[in-house]
């Protein structure tokens, strides 16, 4: 079983930058996982935000964050950082970190990872 905690969330204003981190631990039985970011606003649906597969070769960024957001791998097998620029109010919501030892690829097809962290809040006020 793999437990996943993010931190980093927190209160910006409009046009700040924050960076969120997830790491993952417990047994990690593959050597590559797809690492990803979702978000869920008040009343409305979770969305994948961007996604990683850190055995190379597939990178997932949301229209509305292109250009504003970057993924990473992080130290750990299990581990990602996402870096928001120029945050936005409606990028405001629950954060959380996901991950499955399938190419991202293939669970890009319906996002439903195996993995789940709790979240970390954002709000970005004006």
């Amino acid at each position: 079983q793999v437990q996943l905690a993010e931190s980093g969330g927190g209160s910006v204003q409009a046009g700040g930058s924050l960076a969120l981190s997830c790491a993952g631990s417990g047994h990690t039985y593959s050597t590559y996982y797809c690492m990803a970011w979702f978000r869920q606003a008040p009343g409305k649906e979770r969305e994948a935000v961007a996604a990683i597969y850190t055995g190379g070769g597939y990178t997932y960024y949301a229209d509305s964050v292109k250009g504003r957001f970057t993924i990473s791998q992080g130290d750990g097998k299990i581990s990602a950082t996402l870096q928001m620029h120029d945050l936005k109010r409606e990028d405001s919501g629950m954060y959380y970190c996901a991950a499955d030892p399938n190419y991202c690829g293939l669970v890009a097809r319906t996002w439903e990872l195996v993995y789940w962290g709790q979240g970390t809040q954002v709000k970005i006020s004006s």
